[in-house]
Parts: C-alpha cells; structure tokens; sequence
C-alpha cells in the first residue's frame, strides 16, 4: 500500500482566507497540533510577504522538529533568500518556488514569454538548490496551462534540481475525470522520477475529488488545509482526504500516516483561531456527522452503527467525555479535564482557568467540553494580549422606544477608562464606546456571527466579529453565558489583536 505524504497549508494558504488574519503564537500553537497529527510537511507562510510570515516560519522551525517545514516563494532572487533564512533554524526545511505557465496569468499578471518564464524556472530552482537540500516546484494555473509547455516547465525544474512536482488546480477548474487524464498525460511526458504533488481549489466544490483522482494517478503528495480555508472557496479539506484515503483503502491501496484521532481538536483549533466556523454538516469534524434523528436511523443505529456510519467518532477523536464536570469539581478533576482535551497549561494559567471555569459552574448545571474548549481558548487569548484593553464593567439601559446606552469601564496597563454612548441597540451602542475609548475613528464591523457552545439556554454564548482597521482585517472573539459580555469581549478582543498585529508588523 502506498504512502501518501500530506502538506498542510493552512498557515500560508489558509491564512489568505477572507478576514482572516492568524497572529504568529497562534500558527505556532497549529504548527505543534500538526505534528501530533503526524503531518509530514508544513508550509509555515511567504517568508518575503510580510515581517510576521518571515517570523512565524522561523518560530514553527524551532518548535518542530518531525515534519519539513516550508517556506513560499517566488521564482525571485530576493524572496529565496527571505525563505532561506526563515528556514535558517529549521530540522528539515524546504523552499517551495513557484510560477504560473497559464497563458492568461503569463500575458496579464507577468507579462512575460513562456521563454522567460522557463529561464526563470531554471535560474530560481538552481538557486533555490544551493541553498536548501529540498526544493519543491509548483507551476501556478498548471490546469489551464497548454501541456506541451507545462511538460517543459516541469522537466526544466526537475532537471534544476526540484524533487517535488506540484501540478495545481489553482482556480479549480478542473473535473476529477479530466484531472486525472491530465495529471497522467503530464507526468508521462515528464517521466515519473520526480515525486508529484496535487494542490487544489475548491471554486467548483471539486478540490476533495480532484485531490482523490490525482492519487489513482500515482502521486505522492496532497496538499490542503484543516477545515478546507483558503482563498476564494477554499482548499482541499485534509481532513475529508486523510479519512476518505483510510476509509476506501479497497478503491485507492493508499493511506497516509497521519494520527486521524487529532483530527477533531486541530478541527476544533484552527476554527478558533481562524474565526471561521465549522458548517454543522461539514464532513468529518461537522456537529451534525455523527447525530441521527430519523428514526429509521436511530432503529438501525441502535441494531448496529454500520447501518448509518462509515466513519466512527472515536477514528477522528470526537469520542465520548470520560470526565464531567459539574459545579463540585475540583482542581484534580479540572486538570484531567483540560489534558483529556489536549491542552498543557503552566500552573498559573490552569489556575486562572479554573476560576473561570468554577464561575462559569455557578450559572450551569451542567459543564461541556465545548464549554470548557472555548474558556480555555479564551484565556490563551487573553494571556497574549494581556497588555491590550481589559473590560472591568459595564452597563446597559434597552427598550422598545428609545435608543440603547451603554456605559463601560476599561483598563490599559495602569491606567483605567470610562464612557458611556448610544446606539442602534445594545451592541451598537457598547462597540461605540468601546470605540470612543480606544481613539478608533478608522473601524468598521464587517462581520459579527453568534453561536452557542451546546444547546440549552444555559449555552455559553460564542460571539466572532471580525473588523476592519485602516484596510486590514482583524478577528475577535468572546465568551459567556451573557451574549451582550460576550460580544464586548469579542469586539475589544479583535482591536487587542490589531495592536498586537502592528507590533509584530514593525
């Protein structure tokens, strides 16, 4: 049975999703869950894109030290060597060098012949070669690219030293069927030395199958990312790949190595981080995957699980709760808690969550992992922007007939603010404050999205926003059993994360 070799993209590729923007701890934090997965390559950003890609590569090159660890670049002389030294403490790195042979992206985005481009491809992998022992090659827009010329791009790479092919479906444009005669016409006219890679856009809700079809070609890598983030429609969803591989062994005679029991908390992870939300019928990690309501179902289910289920919670670590809480834990029941959900926390942070969470057991009489998951995420953020704005109190006046008024109360460092505004209802009303109070005339909200943590009106309310602060994107997110707390708690959480951001960014 063959291997299949996994590339996660979801701190390069992912974190070009719309109004996403991850800060370096975080992709540190998804770079470690990756390796206990058991990923083998993980591309960590652009290294010549920005300061904080150029520094959350090299922190991921410290932290792991079983995957490769990639850097992207250009096929420019300049953001090789940015890549380069990203990498400079990595175990195993990798520059990954790219170009588009499509004629429509060489005319109008390059402005350069197919000659040029070959001479590019040749000069930027030679030089990419004497600096780094492993070079991958990706031809951008491969799927709308003319063959003959794609095969020569491809075979001037491989002659130059790269030992990864990527043949991308940039735009997914592609079908399955017609992909996977591609693929095999290309690699034929290469010659199958190389080890070839698939990396494909979700634009036509085809990523997942053309990512399967390419592996019954006999490639040796796929490429995507948790959860399926990415540009536009997104990525290919390891997740569904890895399961759908393991689950049609039979089909494919393929598998990959990866540990499928973190796929439910890095799942779970990158959701958090990213603040975009898991759709409940989303294959594999959806809430909805393993419910069963008919019941025709639920009669079949009871009988045998097979009826219903090809894929078992307990594969992707959805498994059943081992430990409840409730509100007369204690300390050594909270801990097993926090480790049976993957976390490590240092005594004083477990401390503090632990409060939080004996708070938290005083409004609900029963206490969910989810409750316990979005707490602990909650206080990590905190943690980090511990030098941000901190809501001490506030209030808020509503009715029918009038125009809502909030007063609040923060704190910065030392130093400690009130003020008080109206608005369009509650919230509008407190994120105008919040406004007034951290001198914010250039924001605007671009999203704000409520959800519950479990069901019941006991729920622990989830707010995301994500705002826009002088042209860049900035998420935010709150929790509490009081959705008016929790959104202010999101909205201060997001301009934190802007500040912090520009810190990194200097």
């Amino acid at each position: 049975m063959r291997n299949i070799k996994i590339l996660d993209t979801t701190m390069r590729d992912g974190d070009q999703t719309p109004g996403v923007n991850m800060a370096i701890y975080q992709k540190t934090e998804i770079a470690l869950k990756l390796e206990e997965m058991g990923v083998d390559i993980i591309e960590a950003g652009f290294a010549a894109a920005s300061s904080a890609d150029f520094t959350a590569i090299g922190n991921i090159s410290q932290a792991v030290s079983s995957p490769v660890v990639c850097s992207l670049a250009r096929c420019v002389r300049e953001d090789i060597i940015a890549a380069s030294k990203a990498l400079g403490k990595a175990k195993k790195p990798r520059i990954h060098v790219f170009i588009a042979t499509s004629p429509v992206h060489m005319k109008y985005k390059l402005n350069v012949t197919e000659e040029e481009v070959l001479e590019r491809i040749d000069s930027s992998v030679r030089f990419a070669r004497s600096l780094c022992d492993d070079v991958q090659f990706s031809a951008e827009d491969a799927t709308r690219s003319d063959p003959a010329f794609l095969i020569k791009a491809l075979k001037t790479a491989f002659s130059a030293g790269a030992s990864t092919l990527n043949i991308p479906d940039t735009v997914g444009y592609t079908m399955p069927d017609e992909y996977e005669a591609f693929l095999n016409r290309i690699m034929d006219g290469v010659g199958r030395e190389a080890v070839y890679s698939t990396h494909c856009h979700d634009d036509l809700g085809m990523a997942v199958a053309n990512s399967l079809a390419a592996v019954r070609c006999g490639i040796g890598q796929v490429e995507g990312t948790i959860n399926g983030l990415g540009e536009r429609a997104g990525n290919a969803s390891l997740e569904e790949i890895i399961m759908a591989l393991r689950t049609r062994r039979d089909l494919y005679d393929a598998d990959t190595k990866i540990d499928s029991h973190v796929i439910g908390p890095i799942s779970k992870l990158v959701s958090d981080v990213s603040g975009v939300p898991i759709p409940y019928n989303k294959p594999i990690t959806g809430k909805n995957v393993f419910r069963h309501e008919s019941g025709i179902h639920q009669h079949g289910m009871i009988n045998n699980k097979t009826t219903y289920q090809i894929v078992f919670p307990e594969d992707v670590g959805r498994s059943p709760s081992r430990i409840v809480l409730g509100k007369l834990s204690g300390h050594h029941a909270f801990k097993g808690k926090v480790e049976e959900l993957g976390y490590k926390l240092d005594d004083g942070l477990l401390e503090e969550c632990f409060e939080e969470f004996k708070k938290i057991a005083e409004k609900k009489a029963k206490i969910t992992d989810e409750d316990v998951n979005v707490m602990i995420r909650g206080k990590l953020d905190e943690k980090l922007l511990k030098d941000g704005y901190s809501v001490e109190s506030f209030q808020i006046q509503s009715s029918s007939n009038l125009k809502s008024m909030a007063m609040i109360c923060m704190k910065k460092g030392e130093s400690s603010f009130s003020d008080a505004a109206v608005g369009n209802g509650p919230i509008d009303a407190a994120f105008n404050v919040i406004n007034r109070i951290s001198g914010r005339n250039d924001i605007s909200l671009d999203a704000y999205e409520i959800s519950a943590a479990t069901e019941g009106t006991d729920a622990m309310g989830i707010v995301n926003v994500k705002v826009n602060i002088a042209g860049k994107t900035y998420s935010g997110r709150g929790v509490s059993t009081d959705i008016i707390e929790a959104s202010i708690k999101a909205y201060v959480n997001a301009i934190n994360m802007a500040e912090y951001r520009n810190e990194q960014d200097e």
